[in-house]
């Protein structure tokens, strides 16, 4: 099994800019697809900049949250301050979360990799389970030419 660490976190809260996913939640290849286009629309438009200039620390926050019944993908940050065009304010619970850490060539290499060991390796395995609500790969930042971060999914005993 791939290497992880449980850490009990405080609530918190990421403000989001994001889009509906709109493939099915099997299609690992078109939702993989839609989150690359996503991100490169929002390194090119200036969101990632907007959001990366309120934001209280260095981290940028890939969320991914069912809203509504919709599966939907945010880029966000932790901020105290809002955006016009923030599209959510997503409240991480208090709790026991699934941390996997990795590093990649690109945020896009680093979400894919880390979100095929949580939910492909790990939570099959494990004798805790995701409890639904947000997840998100955080990018921490680079070093050695490649991207670092972690996954946080939050878990419950089973």
């Amino acid at each position: 099994m791939a290497d992880y660490t449980l850490e009990q976190k405080e609530s918190f809260t990421v403000l989001g800019i994001g889009t509906e996913l709109k493939s099915d939640y099997r299609d690992v290849a078109g939702i993989n697809k839609e989150k690359a286009d996503f991100w490169l629309a929002a390194s090119q438009d200036g969101t990632l900049d907007k959001l990366k200039a309120i934001a209280t620390n260095d981290y940028i926050f890939a969320v991914n949250e069912a809203v509504n019944g919709k599966m939907m993908y945010y880029a966000g940050v932790m901020t105290e301050e809002s955006l016009p065009e923030a599209s959510r304010v997503i409240q991480f619970p208090k709790g026991e979360y699934l941390v996997v850490k990795g590093e990649a060539n690109t945020a896009e290499e680093l979400n894919t990799k880390l979100a095929g060991i949580a939910f492909g390796q790990i939570l099959p395995e494990a004798n805790f389970a995701y409890v639904g609500g947000p997840n998100a790969t955080v990018l921490m930042g680079q070093r050695d030419g490649l991207v670092f971060g972690e996954m946080w999914i939050p878990v419950v005993n089973q």
